[in-house]
């Protein structure tokens, strides 16, 4: 992103509030001059702001933008896509004037501001006939939507926080066989620093484990799959990952009481040992009371219900890096790198060891990642570095084989 100041003091552009020019992509939009809502150097200034944006958040759009032209390209007809919470618009924008195929986008914010600060992007970026602006609250301008022939090929929810009080509305408002995307910023939760409020929101009880990012994501996943299922709909989710500070989701969602009944079929339980790192998942909704430790015999601690299923389809993820590869972006490296991670680690098992922990836990010198993967995979063992973890593997090798490959890789 790069910032021309060719707007600036208050009243500017009919804004009684400080606002800027910045280029992303290939669009220039007018924004909230962040800055002058930044009086000390912690603040987070997109939330002060009277009109939502994030620059921290380029990455992600431009994500979406390359998810958007690969799913766009296997769909017969033009996109109509929506975004209910749309700030100031930039990701919008951005699908109607980089995505090949949208026909229409519409925005919608409850905020009058930001409406007004859409339509002026629409109109500096010259797509008056593709995007469109309304002020309402998200989930009444989805449910407008809900009727078979009016339906969107493409949802993006990126809320600030949770995207859970949206789910219903949107799962609702897309037609059979379209993707929907889901942002969720609220890690604390999920993660399981606060565990009764992500069994509230998610519906399921997440671990403080070494793991808690992929955690997150599939407690994400499993709350998009319940919501779905009330409504006979079955989820396929297409490509997740957690970065930074939030989770991110794009799955197909596939109408029918039989596709609903298939994505339960994948929901179910992670077990942890905290004494020796052991874990195992078990599919189904209905538990154990107890469970024990096979390889030390410590009482296991559960994670969910959650979903147990794969977390990316591995021809969907080379789809979009083939998009990433036709374009010049910013974080072209990162997410060529971010992607490449996640289509490799595609299809294996659910949770992931990081190498400082088992070394932490065994007092042992931290050895090069790529000998550990080498000395599990020379055991028989399948093993791929992970995107959640720099210094994370997936691994179907038990602790104990892990453990055993650290030390002979020192």
């Amino acid at each position: 992103m790069s910032i021309h100041h060719e707007s600036g003091g208050a009243g500017s552009l009919g804004f009684d509030f400080p606002t800027e020019i910045v280029v992303e992509g290939d669009v220039r939009v007018l924004v909230p001059k962040l800055e002058a809502y930044k009086t000390k150097a912690w603040e987070y200034a997109p939330s002060k702001a009277p009109v939502f944006y994030n620059p921290a958040m380029e990455m992600n759009r431009d994500i979406a933008v390359l998810a958007l032209q690969a799913y766009g390209r296997k769909v017969p007809h033009g996109l109509v896509v929506s975004e209910p919470l749309a700030g100031c618009g930039v990701r919008g924008v951005r699908f109607a004037v980089e995505v090949d195929n949208v026909e229409k986008v519409a925005m919608n914010d409850i905020n009058p501001l930001a409406v007004k600060m859409i339509e002026y992007n629409i109109r500096l970026n010259k797509v008056e006939g593709k995007a469109s602006a309304e002020n309402k609250d998200a989930n009444l301008f989805l449910s407008q939507y809900a009727a078979p022939r009016v339906r969107f090929d493409y949802i993006d929810v990126d809320p600030f926080g949770s995207p859970v009080p949206y789910l219903d509305s949107a799962v609702r408002a897309l037609r059979n066989g379209g993707l929907i995307a889901l942002t969720a910023t609220d890690m604390a939760p999920l993660c399981g620093v606060h565990p009764n409020a992500s069994l509230r929101k998610y519906g399921g009880k997440p671990l403080r484990t070494e793991y808690c990012h992929e955690i997150a994501v599939r407690l994400l996943i499993g709350s998009l799959v319940f919501a779905a299922a009330k409504h006979e709909m079955g989820v396929k989710p297409a490509l997740a990952y957690a970065v930074n500070h939030y989770c991110r989701l794009y799955a197909f969602i596939r109408h029918g009481a039989r596709r609903a009944d298939e994505s339960i079929r994948r929901m179910g339980y992670i077990l942890h040992c905290f004494n020796c790192l052991h874990r195992e998942t078990h599919m189904g909704m209905v538990p154990r009371l107890e469970w024990k430790c096979p390889n030390c015999g410590s009482v296991m601690e559960a994670a969910g219900p959650l979903w147990l299923g794969e977390l990316s389809d591995e021809g969907f993820c080379e789809s979009t890096v083939r998009e990433a590869e036709r374009r010049e972006l910013k974080e072209s490296k990162r997410i060529m790198r971010l992607l490449s991670l996640i289509k490799g680690e595609s299809g294996g098992p659910a949770t992931y060891y990081t190498i400082d922990k088992i070394c932490d836990k065994h007092n042992l010198r931290i050895p090069p990642l790529k000998s550990v993967i080498t000395k599990i995979r020379e055991k028989g063992f399948k093993a791929v570095p992970t995107h959640f973890n720099s210094r994370g593997v997936r691994t179907d090798a038990p602790s104990r084989v892990v453990k055993e490959a650290v030390e002979e890789s020192l």
